[in-house]
């Protein structure tokens, strides 16, 4: 199978660089191809702007919706986006790596969604009518692929918890696994979460290390987040709501959203694993920018 990963940090020596040489050993070791797309290497522009869309006249106003699908359906969408799309469409799976900043992703990875994710693409896809709201949320161009975060927090579990000052987890991550992977088409695997990533040492680094060589093994068997697809029945359309008869017990929230609850969460993965044998350099990983590749790695 192939495998992309997108990652985001700006330390070369971080936790979420180490994790992802990881990830990308375990995956080679499976015999996967993989490619690696470090944004801060390739300082990956990150902003929407009107260099995006060269042929849009100096004269119009820049409406992005618009222009970004003129760019896509014309191909005159900008390099770097264009190699970014075909990565996706290569890839049977999307890996995120990022540390969680102010509760979200770095600026520079919602820049690469902002870009990369135009109008006939991973939006505007299908057709809207009084019955049917586009191809999204389980449909669309990225439909029958997998996709899972990893991500590094300083807090403790307890501080993501149910209870937890910062909100759980799962409920802080919901924007991106329901609205930027799910949207799309995604199945969206569990995340695979570190906490206290600024103060680990060798021992919780081997057994996060093993944890996730597991989670890599068994990328393409854990079940998905099981999201209510919008064309599925489940919502009433165009408004878009979830049926009343449809919802249960979680009728309202993030929740109402799930068909079921997920089978695990990353937690209790990190918790059974034991200690690898060894731990990959950065070295051993082949490393892909979207203004080139290294020797060894996989074409896409």
């Amino acid at each position: 199978m192939k495998i992309l990963v997108v990652s985001a940090h700006p330390d070369s020596a971080s936790l979420t660089n180490a994790l992802r040489a990881v990830a990308v050993a375990a995956l080679l070791a499976e015999g996967h191809e993989v490619c690696v797309t470090d944004l801060y290497a390739v300082e990956w522009k990150c902003a929407v702007d009107r260099r995006d869309f060269p042929a849009l006249p100096a004269s119009e106003r820049l409406r992005v919706p618009a222009a970004s699908g003129a760019a896509f359906a014309t191909g005159r969408l900008t390099q770097d986006v264009v190699a970014a799309q075909a990565d996706l469409l290569w890839a049977d799976a999307l890996i995120l790596a990022f540390p969680l900043w102010w509760f979200s992703m770095p600026a520079i990875l919602k820049g690469w969604i902002d870009r990369v994710y135009t109008f006939g693409f991973a939006y505007g896809v299908g057709e809207h009518s009084e019955t049917r709201w586009g191809d999204r949320y389980g449909e669309g161009t990225l439909a029958g692929k997998r996709a899972m975060l990893m991500v590094t927090a300083g807090g403790w579990p307890s501080h993501y918890g149910p209870r937890g000052i910062n909100g759980p987890i799962d409920d802080l991550l919901f924007p991106i696994h329901h609205g930027v992977l799910f949207y799309p088409g995604y199945d969206v695997l569990p995340p695979f979460v570190v906490y206290q990533a600024d103060r680990m040492d060798a021992a919780t680094f081997d057994r996060t290390a093993a944890a996730l060589e597991h989670r890599m093994r068994t990328l393409f068997e854990i079940p998905a987040i099981p999201f209510r697809r919008q064309n599925g029945g489940d919502y009433v359309i165009p408004a878009m709501e979830l049926r009343s008869e449809a919802a249960g017990a979680a009728s309202t929230g993030f929740a109402a959203h799930l068909a079921a609850a997920p089978e695990a969460s990353a937690e209790s993965i990190l918790r059974t694993q034991t200690r690898p044998d060894a731990i990959p350099s950065e070295a051993d990983c082949s490393i892909r920018g979207s203004q080139g590749t290294s020797s060894g790695e996989a074409p896409c």
